[in-house]
């Protein structure tokens, strides 16, 4: 769809009485992209005039924004007719699973570390999304997001599960999805950098009786280049009218459990003196060890990994406007190649 990044597909799930839940599944091969690149599942909330499809397909435009709170940053909080995507799943894919999988191929076959036994042909993650039902509800339009930038492109398929209890008593509760954030870059929009010069934040309206109010966040840093965010760890402050929710450093420091998912990746070699058993027993000697790029820790991904949305129960909070303020103070902006940027998105979820 209008970039070749995005595939948009129309369902239709049964209205249950009984309670649910949802999961997704989500299976991803090269069909000869050979990086790591950032993806998401998603969904269009349906009380949204303004979506990915009336902006491709009618020509409808992001809702303006007020330059001084969120520059050019057009599309990534709530506006006029204008309510930001929700992100089922966000994932990263591998450098080259599937297309360069085969044990024989000229780039990978000589890149596999000796306990890799093979290299897997796709990966496959599964969330359980049962807070999202409300937005799948009925008929929905659910889409897939790559951020490719070369022809060949992914083979990528989504699977939503819904299981129904099997008890009477146990009744769908009325639950409500609020979109607040979402700055992947769909369609047509910039970097988003803004973290690096201020915090970021949008109002949103809590109706009368809403119980059970909790925070969904979703992060990865990015800039692939040495020092670039997505190498550094760099703290996140959420906020709900100025009340910290949540305080963290997103990071991943499990990325070499990865390896099998990354036949194409980058391989250097690292000298270390290493304790081995020799013919005489126990020895020492300097060798060389490959360490690939995959391997790398990073900010909350790895090449391969989906990435779990972190969640902060607000509880409850007075009927009428609030605040909700993203802070990354010491993020970094883009610098000419130095692509620096975070791709944040967070919705509420309550019972009404």
């Amino acid at each position: 769809m209008v970039n070749g990044r995005i595939i948009l597909k129309k369902i239709t799930l049964p209205e249950y009485k009984r309670n649910v839940s949802v999961s997704l599944k989500v299976t991803l091969a090269s069909n000869g992209d050979r990086w790591d690149k950032s993806g998401s599942c998603f969904v269009l909330p349906k009380s949204s005039a303004i979506n990915l499809l009336t902006i491709a397909r009618d020509g409808m435009k992001f809702p303006s924004v007020d330059s001084l709170k969120l520059e050019k940053m057009v599309g990534i909080v709530p506006g006029k007719d204008y309510l930001p995507t929700v992100e089922l799943m966000r994932f990263m894919t591998p450098f080259g699973v599937g297309h360069y999988s085969n044990n024989n191929d000229s780039l990978s076959s000589k890149r596999r570390p000796v306990y890799i036994p093979k290299w897997e042909s796709n990966v496959t993650w599964q969330q359980d999304i049962t807070d999202l039902y409300p937005l799948l509800e009925g008929e929905a339009y659910v889409g897939i997001y790559i951020d490719t930038w070369t022809s060949e492109g992914y083979l990528v398929n989504a699977d939503i599960d819904v299981k129904e209890s099997r008890l009477a008593c146990d009744v769908l509760p009325k639950r409500h999805v609020e979109p607040l954030m979402n700055t992947v870059y769909y369609m047509g929009q910039s970097y988003p950098d803004i973290f690096a010069r201020r915090d970021v934040s949008t109002d949103f309206t809590v109706p009368k009786g809403a119980k059970n109010i909790r925070l969904k966040y979703i992060v990865t840093g990015h800039g692939g280049h040495s020092g670039g965010g997505e190498f550094v760890q760099k703290r996140n402050i959420i906020s709900v009218d100025g009340k910290e929710v949540l305080n963290f450093i997103p990071w991943r420091d499990d990325c070499a459990s990865f390896r099998r998912f990354n036949p194409a990746t980058g391989v250097w070699l690292i000298k270390r003196l290493a304790s081995y058993i020799g013919e005489k027993g126990y020895t020492e000697k300097e060798v060389e060890e490959p360490l690939a790029s995959s391997d790398l820790s990073r900010s909350n991904w790895c090449p391969g990994s989906d990435v779990v949305p972190e969640e902060a129960v607000i509880g409850t909070l007075a009927p009428g406007k609030h605040t909700f303020t993203v802070s990354i103070p010491e993020a970094q902006a883009v610098d000419g190649n130095k692509l620096n940027h975070w791709l944040v998105s967070a919705y509420l979820v309550w019972e009404e």
